[in-house]
């Protein structure tokens, strides 16, 4: 996410002529160089240097310079064979006074009185070899700043039938992600690892789908792409159809260069947990206010879906028992249970239940009982492993209350819908903020695996994209719990389906060895320090992961299978609001105006108005009994 007032991409460049137009055709390689783009030759292929197919060193000519990220090719004539042209990535770049013996010597040297040449060698990774004779380029054969077609084919972008942008290269030029490894066709899944709050993650994963949805790539089978996003960072991402107050020329061009429309998200749908305590099933919301719609589940479909699993949806030890307990009650409610009216509460052998707390307490009371305990928690089962179970479900209460509801009327002259439906829009944010982390996982491993038997059953037809934020929090690298299981399954059979995961975390070390392994696409933006030392970063060359722990927010490192060394990119800032503060439309409204409001902004409901109205005199001065007030839930 680059801000508007920042230096301009490819300031630093000084070739032109660079086509960012897609190039769908399979040419030779070789050719590219001679096509007819101009050609800077920027020094020689070293030879104090060890040359390699694979890595070989470029002496910088006087004047010239090649930054991090450049690409860079040779020729060689091989006799019999033709023209092998090696191309590649600077990885590295060093400069020297050759001449110099000791550190002192600089002095010397800028002095005028000791000799000496400033020279300076680019370390350069192969990306590609065309013809494939891999051999070591030659010691004093130019090396040319490759550009145009010539660019396009060291980094395999001729050969995308599908090309999607993902940001602007160090050279001020486009970078591409291939579609064959992000829809299924080769490969699928993103896993995009960064600091929080500084690596951008989620403005690039949304970035990234605009660009799939409005960059062509995906031709006619754009119009049933969708994308869920569950949003776990405050109301950001309720404003993704609003524009953005800093969408100015600038920024429209960045976006005009990638040939992407500077717009946000035309066809959006937004939902939101109900407020507690409240029956008339209003979104637990204070920043938008309309258009957002408040989702749950009735008891009826708790116990139909058989969703009490995911009511344990922490990472526990896989030896524990009372997950036994957990899958005998699951199928006694689905059996037992019988719909009570049209409110979605169930009435079990006589006893009707309308909230969660009666839910839990009528389970306790049958798991716990000896008569009926056998019939509940299943023959042989300790008392000990019981109460395990009794006690997590108990915990479970204050979470998940808001969102299993029998006391929400679902059947009336205006039906209420409040199930999160992905089919009527392109784009759907869930809201989960305001959220325990309990709730949260229990509703992300509810609409996933939703949406997978859903996709089950109608077939691979559309593409779904899914971004799940902290990844880690649900996919931890140890434990199994339910929600991991439906993650683990769209990660391994998901582009079978149609599913495409696209999964953000700050520290891939601690998520799932096979869902990050499983990703064709991977993403780094900002690392600390340790974490880009771990292994699961060994895609990245040393350099990039030193880069890591500097890069500023909106540079990530991309890996993508055909290119063996990541690409830096910068992504142009949100062409959509990512706060209230930035909904560009005057007359977009949230709510009631405060009084005094200028016209044209919209006010935040105040928070408090919810709280009963206190008296005109309530601290009486003669009332005060020395008593803890019980807190309010």
């Amino acid at each position: 996410m680059t801000d508007t007032d920042s230096e301009p991409h490819g300031a630093d460049s000084t070739v032109s002529g660079r086509s960012s137009t897609p190039a769908t055709s399979r040419q030779p390689f070789a050719g590219h160089l001679t096509s007819g783009d101009a050609e800077e030759e920027v020094g020689k292929v070293a030879g104090t240097e060890d040359s390699t197919p694979l890595k070989f060193h470029v002496a910088l000519s006087p004047g010239a310079y090649l930054q991090l990220d450049d690409v860079v090719s040779t020729r060689r004539e091989i006799p019999g064979r033709g023209t092998v042209v090696t191309s590649g990535v600077v990885t590295e770049v060093v400069a020297r006074h050759e001449g110099a013996a000791f550190g002192s010597d600089v002095f010397l040297i800028a002095d005028g009185i000791l000799p000496a040449t400033v020279q300076e060698v680019a370390e350069i990774t192969t990306t590609r070899v065309d013809p494939e004779y891999y051999v070591p380029p030659r010691p004093g054969e130019a090396a040319i700043r490759a550009s145009g077609t010539a660019r396009d084919a060291a980094l395999y972008f001729d050969r995308m039938d599908a090309r999607v942008p993902a940001g602007i290269g160090r050279d001020g030029e486009p970078i591409y992600l291939n579609l064959e490894f992000l829809d299924g066709t080769r490969g699928a899944h993103v896993s995009i690892s960064g600091i929080s709050g500084v690596a951008t993650k989620t403005s690039f994963a949304l970035f990234l789908m605009h660009s799939l949805f409005t960059s062509g790539a995906l031709g006619a089978r754009a119009v049933n792409a969708k994308a869920l996003i569950f949003s776990v960072k405050g109301e950001d991402l309720l404003f993704v159809d609003q524009p953005n107050t800093r969408l100015d020329g600038e920024l429209s061009a960045a976006y005009a260069q990638l040939g992407l429309p500077a717009r946000p998200f035309a066809s959006a749908g937004f939902y939101a947990p109900p407020l507690p305590g409240d029956t008339t099933g209003r979104p637990h919301v204070t920043g938008r206010t309309s258009g957002v719609t408040a989702f749950w589940w009735t008891l009826a479909e708790f116990c139909e879906r058989e969703l009490l699993p995911y009511a344990f949806a922490d990472a526990e030890d896989e030896k524990n028992q009372y997950t036994i307990v957990v899958h005998q009650v699951t199928s006694r409610l689905r059996r037992e249970a019988q719909p009570a009216g049209n409110d979605g509460a169930v009435a079990i052998d006589g006893t009707v239940l309308r909230t969660w707390p009666e839910m839990v307490d009528f389970i306790s009371d049958k798991v716990t009982d000896d008569l009926s305990r056998p019939d509940w928690a299943g023959p042989a089962i300790g008392l000990g492993t019981v109460n395990a179970f009794v006690r997590r479900l108990r915990s479970s209460q204050r979470p998940l209350g808001p969102l299993l509801r029998g006391d929400l009327s679902t059947v009336t002259d205006h039906p209420v819908s409040h199930s999160i439906d992905t089919s009527q829009q392109q784009v759907t944010v869930v809201d989960l903020h305001n959220l325990p982390e309990r709730a949260q996982r229990f509703v992300v491993g509810v609409v996933l695996a939703a949406e997978t038997a859903r996709k089950e059953q109608a077939g691979p037809g559309g593409l779904l994209f899914t971004m799940v934020d902290e990844l880690n929090k649900y996919a931890p690298r140890e434990g199994s719990s339910p929600i991991k299981d439906v993650l683990l399954d769209i990660a391994e059979r998901g582009r079978s389906l149609g599913i495409i995961l696209i999964g953000a975390q700050q520290t891939a070390s601690e998520v799932e060895r096979r869902i990050v392994s499983n990703s064709s696409i991977k993403i780094v933006g900002r690392l600390d320090a340790a974490e880009a030392g771990r292994p699961e970063y060994g895609f990245l060359p040393a350099s990039q992961r030193q880069r890591a722990t500097l890069a500023r927010p909106g540079t990530m490192f991309v890996s993508q299978p055909e290119i063996p060394v990541p690409l830096a990119v910068e992504f142009p800032f949100p062409a959509w609001a990512t706060r209230l503060s930035e909904v560009a439309d005057p007359t977009f409204s949230t709510g009631t105006r405060a009084a005094g409001q200028a016209t044209g902004s919209a006010a935040r409901p105040d928070p408090f108005s919810r709280l009963p109205q206190a008296e005109s005199d309530p601290w009486p001065d003669d009332t005060d009994d020395d008593a803890i007030d019980e807190p309010p839930y």
